[in-house]
């Protein structure tokens, strides 16, 4: 890994954010097909937003057999969490670049980083 530029890993960095991108917006396209060819025709009324307070590992659950089972609602909720990923996964792979180089401000900083989304996807401070 010593023959790893910092070229090399900036072209990286830089197709997987591409390529997250894409694929989460095909996903969620593909999702979105689905969805409307079983439900385009509905007329919904939203007269109010109602949260549902679940947790993380329920959300995926659900997910997971809705993507089985081919709920277009799901598939999309898929893309979106990919999207979410992929500058999570940008800022983990800088880490090991990081690392790697033995560049320990930017480990550094790259982890305070990763801990601030960590917390936030937690739910915050609060």
């Amino acid at each position: 890994m010593e023959n790893v530029k910092d070229k090399d890993l900036q072209y990286i960095i830089g197709n997987l954010l591409r390529w997250g991108v894409w694929t989460s917006l095909g996903i969620a396209f593909i999702g979105g097909l689905i969805y409307l060819s079983r439900h385009g025709q509905e007329v919904v009324y939203y007269p109010k937003f109602v949260e549902t307070d679940r947790d993380m590992l329920t959300i995926l659950k659900e997910m997971l057999q809705g993507i089985g089972a081919g709920r277009g609602r799901d598939i999309i909720l898929l893309g979106i969490m990919l999207l979410f990923a992929t500058p999570i996964s940008r800022v983990l792979f800088s880490l090991v670049g990081f690392i790697l180089e033995k560049d320990r401000l930017y480990v550094c900083i790259t982890l305070i980083v990763l801990m601030i989304i960590f917390i936030s996807v937690r739910g915050g401070l609060g």
